[in-house]
């Protein structure tokens, strides 16, 4: 049996095009020496359209088996990654073919190295296509929502054995150029599989790849060779603009730099794009403003639940320059009426989330003002999901939430089928721990509702949670919709 799957995988390396069939019997004994066999007769069969799941697991439960690794997620996540590198080409070999694709045309190269992310498992595909995916309509467009279930639970052996192991510095984070090709351990994911392609973005070395977990089509991450921190500057707009000159078809934006309204890796300059369009680039431009100094320049306010200016234009410094005026403004901004402070006790709270991408021939970059003031009603954030949304979103609102994509918790799934069920069954929504916090959103929207049964509950609760992400966006932004708001929001446009 166990033959049989080494022989099905090298079949999958061939066609997949990882692997020639000239590298055929080498790949074979390489993956013969990663699991520990020495002997080895060629099954006679011949396979086709192999699917890497069900071989995997087949090579993985045979290292359980016979002893290399321990039987649990951690372990068997690292040994796979292992597998997976007898397959995958040196780094050099990719590179040289991405550039000589993108020669060619840039959706070349990455439509190769997008499908090639994905066939070496480094994108694992069989978990990605777990994830709960649907649009809802909202008065801002229809949104997307996500609830995330691809990326593994926590192990608990992996746990245990982290804290005895000695701890690691190396790679510094995820981020890191030193990721390609490390082998992991239980507390750092392993990357043996993983190429990254370097590019020079304004004149500087960064590296570009795909995310794992693929939030959306083509998810890529843009970053900096060097271990920076996050920083929103001038040279951001500059690098976002640039990037997306190399990559037209790509849009990519950066999370805020500081904390609350920032991403989850503050301590790595980093960016994230790729080739979808999200509901707040599909926005229009509600009303036209004007920025002092930039006659030619297009702008205005978006219509859009978070507060964003989009600046579109054919000259990439006029954007530069115009975008770095709105950010040195904004960072040295206060406005008590609107509670709006740049700082507080010598803390920083205004900072941006950009957006670049080109549209009909133009560029243009989305300025979200963003401000993580706390206040003892609201000590996550004033502008952040307000404690009545926690039971949906409690997380940070970062760059992806941000253009209108929602990121939810893998408890909703569960939470959610046990509340359809106690909807539709009349149960006390009260009286189970894991739906109890739910219970006063569902009763608020269970009575507008002529008939709630199996074949509508679904999608009643689909269309509510968007609801309510609608609301979390708009409990994210620092001016709000209404009439005082909209006064607020010109005041800092008048000061430009």
């Amino acid at each position: 049996m166990i033959h049989e799957a080494v022989k099905k995988l090298v079949t999958y390396g061939m066609e997949t095009g990882l692997i020639e069939k000239t590298d055929a019997v080498y790949t074979t004994n390489v993956i013969l020496e990663t699991l520990g066999i020495s002997e080895y007769e060629e099954p006679p069969e011949t396979y086709h359209n192999v699917e890497l799941e069900p071989v995997l697991k087949e090579l993985l439960d045979y290292a359980c088996q016979s002893g290399i690794i321990e039987d649990s997620i951690g372990y068997r996540d690292l040994f796979d990654t292992k597998i997976m590198a007898c397959l995958v080409p040196r780094p050099s070999t990719v590179i040289r073919k991405f550039n000589t694709l993108y020669k060619q045309a840039p959706e070349k190269a990455t439509d190769f190295y997008y499908k090639f992310s994905q066939d070496t498992d480094y994108i694992r595909r069989y978990r990605i296509k777990k994830d709960l995916r649907w649009k809802s309509e909202t008065p801002y467009g229809e949104i997307d929502i996500s609830i995330n279930l691809s990326k593994p639970e926590k192990d608990p052996k992996a746990i245990a054995a982290a804290k005895t192991a000695k701890q690691s510095g190396y790679p510094k984070c995820q981020l890191c150029m030193e990721n390609e090709g490390y082998a992991g351990r239980l507390d750092h994911p392993a990357r043996q599989n993983h190429r990254i392609i370097p590019v020079t973005v304004n004149g500087q070395p960064w590296g570009f790849q795909y995310s794992p977990y693929v939030y959306y089509n083509e998810h890529c991450i843009v970053f900096n060779r060097e271990h920076v921190p996050m920083q929103i500057s001038r040279d951001t707009f500059v690098k976002l603009l640039d990037f997306v000159r190399q990559f037209p078809h790509y849009f990519v934006g950066s999370n805020a730099d500081l904390p609350i309204v920032g991403g989850s890796i503050l301590s790595h300059d980093h960016f994230q794009g790729g080739r979808y369009e999200f509901a707040m680039a599909k926005a229009p431009m509600e009303e036209k403003i004007v920025i002092r100094g930039f006659p030619k320049l297009e702008a205005g306010i978006v219509k859009w639940p978070m507060s964003v200016i989009r600046l579109r234009s054919e000259d990439i410094a006029e954007l530069t320059a115009a975008g770095d005026k709105i950010l040195k403004a904004w960072r040295a901004y206060t406005d008590e009426d609107a509670f709006i402070y740049a700082e507080t006790r010598g803390e920083p709270h205004n900072t941006i989330t950009p957006i670049a991408r080109k549209c009909r021939g133009k560029y243009e970059l989305d300025l979200v003002l963003r401000n993580n003031i706390t206040t003892e009603e609201h000590p996550l954030g004033v502008y952040h999901p307000h404690k009545e949304l926690h039971h949906i979103k409690k997380e940070n609102i970062g760059l992806i939430e941000v253009m209108g994509l929602a990121v939810l918790p893998a408890r909703l799934k569960g939470e959610m089928e046990k509340l359809a069920d106690a909807i539709v069954c009349g149960k006390d929504l009260r009286a189970d721990a894991d739906i109890e916090k739910h219970a006063k959103w569902a009763e608020s929207f269970m009575k507008h509702y002529s008939s709630i049964d199996r074949n509508n509950i679904e999608d009643i609760i689909h269309a509510e949670i968007g609801r309510v992400f609608g609301r979390v966006l708009e409990h994210a932004g620092v001016y709000k919709r209404t009439p005082e708001g909209k006064a607020a929001f010109h005041r800092f446009i008048d000061s430009l």
